[in-house]
């Protein structure tokens, strides 16, 4: 299992991530974005970064739309 990763150059900080998080593992703090221990790395959050700085974790599954 691989944990979420943060680019800290690309980060902006806004928080999206962390409301969407499962585990609650993405803690905002006053000039960065830390993952936590307990990041499950399901990658849940990874699409709702807005500037794509979070990468890493497992792909999140998705729904088979069926015929």
């Amino acid at each position: 299992m691989t944990a979420v990763v943060v680019d800290p150059d690309v980060c902006v900080l806004c928080g999206l991530c962390t409301g969407v998080c499962p585990p609650n593992a993405l803690e905002l703090e006053p000039e960065q974005l830390r993952v936590l221990d307990h990041c499950t790395g399901c990658g849940w959050c990874i699409p709702y970064c807005p500037v794509g700085a979070l990468s890493g974790g497992r792909a999140r599954p998705t729904r088979r739309r069926h015929a």
